[in-house]
């Protein structure tokens, strides 16, 4: 094997039950993989590895959840936030290769840290977002996951605003980031990153947990209230803002 499987028995051990860990709170959330398990990946697979990896995993979980559920998504919200989330990356894009966008960083996450303590605190009036505001959301959400592969809580912020049905919401937000993983996994391919057969090989390996965890994160969801559901989207809303925080000062 090559560098990818560098560690042993156990490293393997910690590297899938973070996995699966993670693809529970994706089969919850419909996001927020990178969240939990990129720190832990961090410590066994190359930093070059990470990406690529939970992109290929995160398109084919969002297959997934999406060949089972599809029907349940919100699809006149899918069809305001797709071309913005495609505009929004081509701007990312861009943004990427004319500047250094980490100042970006510090705005996206103190904006997303605020509004998920806001949210927390009950605070929050009891009333929807304007189908205007997917403007906003879908294009800023476009931006930074092609600056930084980071776009999901921005539209988990939207949708939730926007989409009563807790099911509604969750397969929306995980088609949404399956469309959003798939360009990425055609650019990593392109690039040939996926010719590397320990990445592979590796994504093979750890597949059976992700399987189990959004089969586990889909149960989980279909027992909670509505309230319940979304305290736990900004609990992990609040998760992304503070590691957008630690990577900008780090």
């Amino acid at each position: 094997m090559n560098e990818v499987f560098a560690f042993g028995l156990s490293g393997y051990a910690v590297v899938f039950a973070t996995l699966l860990f993670a693809y529970v709170i994706f089969g919850i959330a419909g996001f927020g993989t990178a969240l939990v398990a990129s720190p832990v990946l961090a410590l066994y697979v190359p930093l070059a590895k990470i990406v690529p990896l939970l992109a290929l995993m995160d398109m084919c979980a969002a297959l997934v959840n999406v060949s089972r559920d599809g029907r349940k998504a919100d699809w006149r919200e899918l069809r305001r936030l797709v071309p913005l989330m495609i505009l929004g990356s081509l701007v990312g894009a861009a943004i990427l290769l004319k500047t250094r966008p980490e100042s970006l960083l510090l705005a996206l996450g103190l904006f997303v840290t605020g509004y998920a303590l806001y949210s927390l605190s009950g605070l929050r009036p009891n009333r929807r977002f304007s189908a205007a505001t997917s403007v906003p959301f879908g294009s800023i959400g476009g931006i930074f996951s092609a600056l930084f592969g980071s776009g999901g809580f921005i539209y988990a912020i939207y949708l939730s605003g926007r989409i009563q049905d807790k099911e509604s919401m969750r397969i929306t937000q995980t088609t949404l980031i399956g469309l959003s993983t798939l360009t990425r996994v055609v650019l990593f391919a392109l690039a040939g990153v996926y010719l590397d057969s320990g990445l592979l090989w590796l994504a093979l390996f750890l597949a059976p947990g992700m399987l189990l965890g959004i089969a586990l994160g889909r149960r989980i969801t279909l027992n909670m209230s509505r309230e319940q559901f979304l305290k736990v989207i900004n609990v992990v809303v609040l998760g992304s803002g503070v590691m957008v925080l630690v990577r900008y000062f780090s």
